[in-house]
């Protein structure tokens, strides 16, 4: 069984962090195995964040996906981390590119890939991509499943 006693989020009532900045990213170990690395991914199609010049909210599909090498994001601080963008002024590339380097910084992943899928700004939609490098050899890297801008739906 892992070890969660020091985790300081799961199984507690925790306040949304009221920054990116301030948002505690948690780890717990794992252990790799045999064969190609595992492919994670998280989707958080409800993602909001605050346009930096008008203060109004600007919204995204994200879809994180990651080959954990020792660490994986413990998914509830995750969620709290994401959140914290509600209350953050940032354009879509900043947002997007932050999202990638804190899971980055906090887990050490073998390869990591980001997209932002934002909804339109002015008419215009903006999808951002961030990875690490060249996905591991051998593994099963599925598509995002987010359609080019079509109205998203």
């Amino acid at each position: 069984m892992t070890d969660t006693k020091n985790l300081s989020q799961l199984g507690k009532h925790v306040e949304t962090p009221q920054s990116p900045e301030q948002a505690v990213l948690e780890t717990v170990p794992f252990q790799r195995g045999d064969g190609p690395p595992a492919i994670v991914r998280f989707t958080c199609p409800e993602f909001t964040s605050l346009c930096p010049v008008t203060g109004q909210p600007d919204f995204a599909h994200i879809v994180i996906d990651y080959a954990p090498d020792k660490t994986l994001v413990e998914s509830k601080s995750l969620k709290l981390f994401m959140t914290s963008f509600r209350n953050h002024g940032a354009f879509h590339e900043e947002c997007t590119v932050m999202i990638g380097r804190r899971i980055v910084e906090a887990t050490k992943p073998l390869w990591l890939r980001v997209g932002g899928y934002w909804f339109p700004r002015g008419g215009i939609p903006i999808d951002v991509f961030w990875q690490t490098g060249a996905p591991p050899k051998d593994v099963w890297l599925p598509d995002t499943g987010v359609a080019p801008y079509r109205g998203r739906g």
